[in-house]
């Protein structure tokens, strides 16, 4: 899309939604709805998280998340079943209810990051085993990790704390059994999301998945997949002559807009964070859309049906 188109529609982001619909639960980006029968209805809006609280809002974002998650999702359902059943709006997405596991499975293929949980923050403190994983002496920023690996974090409300395999059942997280499979099918979606994107120019360097489990007992992918609020992109063909000159990937993700905040303020403890200018918000959102394209291979149209007079219309019928 145009750079104008997308300044211009910056004053009509969505930033919150109130349906007519029982039991709302808003959360950093998605307002879940429990449709009562057994559905829940996900409505992702234009909302930018970061270090653990609002960074603005970014036009057409929430709409390149779903359809990205929806590409993905059908992508991947010979690797695990989903919560998917339809979307009724760009925005929206009527979903299997389930038992969510309180854990998010960050997979990791590269020695990155810029958050205070990241592998790389960790790794400049001197912590060579992080979530249960040894890390070998001398590494750099942006290099391969010698595998991919996982690295549990919880889910709770005041800030989420990695850890290892064993704690998450030590404490209750999850069964081992659970455990097991849970992580074991994350690594599986992974490679197939590092192959896919290698396939497009792309590098997949990390990721977050979420589980959980549908009333008959099946594990279910659930929330998003592979979309670049959940993951970092790179840029493949610049990649190894930026990382020779000590310089950052190109990203094709959020990462280049939390730096900005980083360069600029303490995000975690400052009251106030900057206003971050319609240039940079503009150029998050033409990222976030050319990802779109070149995962799925199709030209990005936005949606622009009224969110919740369709999404209503669509519940009714």
């Amino acid at each position: 899309m145009e750079r104008k188109m997308l300044l211009d529609a910056i004053p009509e982001c969505v930033t919150a939604t109130d349906l007519p619909l029982s039991a709302k639960y808003p959360g950093k980006v998605r307002d879940t709805y429990d449709l009562g029968d057994g559905r829940l209805l996900l409505v992702t809006t234009d909302r930018q998280s970061g270090f653990d609280r609002m960074l603005g809002a970014i036009p057409f974002k929430g709409q390149v998340l779903n359809r990205t998650s929806l590409y993905w999702f059908d992508q991947t359902r010979g690797i695990v079943p989903n919560h998917v059943l339809s979307s009724p709006h760009a925005n929206a997405l009527i979903a299997r209810k389930c038992e969510v596991l309180r854990i998010e499975f960050v997979v990791r293929g590269y020695m990155t990051g810029s958050t205070d949980t990241s592998i790389w923050t960790q790794y400049q403190k001197g912590i060579r085993n992080y979530c249960g994983h040894p890390l070998p002496e001398g590494m750099k920023k942006n290099q391969p990790l010698p595998a991919n690996i996982v690295t549990p974090t919880t889910k709770e409300h005041a800030h989420d704390r990695p850890i290892t395999g064993e704690e998450i059942v030590a404490e209750g997280w999850m069964t081992a059994r659970q455990w097991e499979t849970t992580s074991a099918r994350a690594l599986e979606l992974f490679a197939f999301g590092q192959k896919l994107a290698a396939e497009r120019g792309l590098i997949l360097a990390d990721t977050k998945y979420e589980f959980g489990i549908a009333p008959d007992g099946e594990v279910l992918l659930i929330d998003e997949i592979h979309t670049p609020d959940s993951s970092r992109y790179w840029l493949a063909d610049s990649y190894a002559e930026r990382l020779a000159a000590g310089q950052e990937p190109n990203m094709i993700d959020k990462e280049f807009f939390r730096l900005w905040f980083r360069e600029r303020c303490d995000p975690y403890k400052d009251a106030v964070l900057p206003e971050p200018p319609d240039d940079l918000i503009a150029e998050l959102a033409s990222r976030y859309i050319q990802l779109f394209e070149k995962i799925t291979g199709t030209a990005f149209e936005p949606d622009l049906r009224p969110l919740e007079e369709t999404v209503m219309a669509s519940l009714r019928q």
